[in-house]
């Protein structure tokens, strides 16, 4: 089994915004985050309640992370098989995924691969 490797979109810019939400949350969230990070990294079979594909969107995967009573979400996508490109986080604060980060998240997607050509 090879392991995926786990990467942060940044803008044509060089803004990164899964760091800057990190840098926007505490230390004890933010080690509960990296703690999932490297559970969908290591793991073949990864458990539906950490990381999962989100139905009607061009294939984004949602890494879910619960810490105490907070509930953060990460959204990103498969670059090949091996590299998860993470885009966007944001703490949730209801049953659904907010469409507009959903929106964002494939707008990133979108620039990122065509910048990678």
């Amino acid at each position: 089994m090879k392991m995926k490797e786990i990467i942060f979109y940044c803008t044509a810019s060089g803004r990164c915004p899964v760091e800057e939400f990190l840098d926007s949350i505490n230390d004890k969230q933010v080690q509960k985050i990296l703690w999932v990070l490297r559970l969908i990294r290591d793991l073949e079979f990864i458990p539906k309640e950490y990381f999962k594909k989100l139905v009607n969107t061009k294939d984004i995967w949602e890494t879910r992370v619960r810490s105490g009573n907070n509930i953060f979400r990460i959204l990103g996508f498969f670059d090949d098989d091996q590299f998860i490109v993470l885009t966007n986080g944001f703490a949730k604060k209801s049953q659904k995924t907010p469409r507009k980060e959903i929106i964002l998240a494939e707008q990133r997607k979108k620039d990122y691969l065509k910048r990678k050509k």
